[in-house]
């Protein structure tokens, strides 16, 4: 498999992925717009694709590249700090 196929993944991520988070993103999003009270599954959704993403990264590319995954959980090591440290501010 060449980089410059189309069936190539680029950095581990199917290529379906990101578009298919977004779209469902402005779903939700547009659901949020008529069902106010159910705007934050939207917003949550958003900021889920990025950490799915990671996790897909981890577990499916151990076997092939384990530096990558390594760094997909290091990130997701590094957003839950985030949320730790925030607690405490």
């Amino acid at each position: 498999m060449t980089p410059g196929s189309p069936s190539a993944e680029l950095a581990g991520l199917p290529a379906w992925l990101y578009p298919a988070g977004f779209w469902v993103g402005v779903a939700l999003l547009a659901l949020g717009v008529l069902v106010p009270d159910l705007a934050w599954v939207g917003v949550v959704w958003v900021a889920a694709v990025p950490v799915l993403a990671a996790l897909w990264v981890a577990l499916t590319g151990w076997r092939r590249d384990r530096r990558l995954s390594v760094a997909a959980l290091l990130a997701l090591g590094g957003l839950l700090v985030v949320f730790v440290v925030k607690s405490f501010v």
